[in-house]
């Protein structure tokens, strides 16, 4: 089955998980993400880590780190959201790198892969170092490229330059997302974002791919 179609289907099931609860037991769902939205509401520093947490796990773990930076500015406002999303990707970012440049190139292909290292080789050959901007918001890319930079000896004060501005602007929409959505009381219209964003990104590259071929 195609990436894109695999994708798809995620993307589908993942909607089905969400929106079935709604349907059945509606009352029930809304009171219990009520109490949920409070208790965050009364420790915002503790969500916050757990949030970042969570976002810097996604380099070895499959996180959906646009979910999580979503329901970060669901739960904690666009600032709240911001400081914890952009803490968490960035920290996940300096860890890939630290593992692909002290681990090699044989930890980085048991870990995600030699077909996604090679998508990220297509993205460097048009877009040169900015392929790691590129890559941030791409799911299993932005893994893969910090990987790829500690690999191939990327100079640090570049490569920190270039995903700081990437995850700055990244965390900024996802946590814009999630404050609209809080404010509209539109939860699932921010999951659908969170989804659907990445997404583009996906086909992008299925785009790059064919255009190599």
């Amino acid at each position: 089955m195609p990436r894109w179609a695999r994708w798809l289907l995620f993307v589908l099931l993942l909607l089905l998980v969400v929106l079935l609860p709604f349907g059945l037991f509606g009352q029930a769902v809304e009171g219990w993400v009520g109490r949920f939205i409070a208790a965050t509401h009364q420790q915002p520093v503790i969500t916050g880590l757990v949030l970042a947490l969570l976002l810097v796990s996604d380099i070895l773990l499959p996180v959906p780190s646009s979910v999580v930076s979503t329901a970060a500015g669901y739960l904690l406002g666009f600032w709240g959201g911001l400081a914890a999303s952009f803490f968490g990707m960035s920290l996940g970012s300096l860890l890939g790198y630290w593992l692909g440049k002290r681990a090699g190139r044989g930890a980085a292909v048991r870990i995600v892969g030699k077909e996604e290292l090679e998508r990220f080789r297509l993205l460097t050959e048009r877009w040169g170092a900015w392929g790691v901007v590129v890559a941030r918001p791409i799911p299993v890319l932005a893994e893969v490229s910090a990987f790829a930079a500690g690999i191939s000896g990327m100079n640090p004060r570049s490569y920190l330059l270039l995903t700081g501005l990437a995850n700055l602007g990244i965390s900024a929409v996802y946590a814009a997302t999630g404050a609209f959505a809080a404010s509209t009381e539109a939860f699932l219209w921010a999951f659908g974002a969170s989804v659907l964003l990445p997404g583009v990104g996906m086909m992008y590259m299925r785009r790059v791919r064919g255009e190599k071929k």
